[in-house]
Parts: C-alpha cells; sequence; structure tokens
C-alpha cells in the first residue's frame, strides 16, 4: 500500500521509495526513509498535502510523492 492508501491517525513502516535517486534523496533529507516509522496526520482535500510526523517533525508531503511511498501498516 503507499501513504496515500493510509488512513488517518494510522501508523505504518516505510517499506521503500518508488522512484529515482534525486527523489530518494529529497525524502531522506527530510528524515523520510526505509524502515522509519510514521503517523499520517492529516489528509486534506483532492490535490492538498499530506501531513506526516516522523519522529517529533511533522512532514507535509505532496500526493504525487506520497503514491510513490510504500508503507505497512504497523498495530
Amino acid at each position: 500500500m503507499t501513504l496515500l492508501e493510509l488512513d488517518k491517525g494510522e501508523k505504518a513502516k516505510i517499506v521503500n521509495l518508488k522512484d529515482g535517486r534525486k527523489f530518494s534523496n529529497k525524502l531522506n533529507a527530510m528524515g523520510v526513509r526505509p524502515g522509519k516509522e510514521i503517523k499520517k496526520i492529516t489528509d486534506t482535500f483532492i490535490g492538498g498535502p499530506i501531513t506526516i510526523k516522523v519522529d517529533n517533525s511533522n512532514i507535509a508531503i505532496g500526493r504525487g510523492m506520497a503514491g510513490k511511498i510504500k508503507v505497512e501498516v504497523v498495530h
């Protein structure tokens, strides 16, 4: 599943990033990398960003980027 499919308030672990090196480097710089646990904070209207919590930071990610982040739900 992708970050887009995750429900608001759900926790997940990042499995992989489905794009090139530039995309991965950008997310890595924000602390979004495989193995990290995240929580989906908000999911705005179509076209708006998605906010996630990584460590102690809230990060806004565009929907296009969120669709390229594969996650698995953590219970």
